[in-house]
């Protein structure tokens, strides 16, 4: 009986491997519009990030979000990702 590999993925806060579905990914469109998918199917270049407030805070003082995406990332965006992830909490 084959077992199915799991996928995984580097948190880009704590730069931890975890399971691809524990982790929420951060995704920048075509347009260069960065958003939250939901699904982890969206078309665009993504990072992934654990699903905590702090893993968030991390990424922000070190701009490794920004480096994964390839683009500059204003602080709004972050602060929207926080209300994001506080909501789902």
């Amino acid at each position: 009986m084959k077992t199915r590999k799991i996928p995984m993925r580097m948190c880009v806060g704590c730069r931890e491997m975890k399971e691809k579905k524990s982790l929420l990914r951060i995704v920048k469109n075509q347009q260069g519009e960065i958003a939250f998918d939901p699904i982890g199917k969206a078309p665009g270049r993504g990072a992934y990030i654990c699903r905590s407030v702090e893993c968030l805070k991390k990424a922000e003082k070190a701009h490794s979000l920004e480096k994964a995406l390839e683009t500059r990332i204003d602080a709004s965006v972050y602060a929207a990702l926080g209300e994001a992830l506080n909501a789902e909490a």
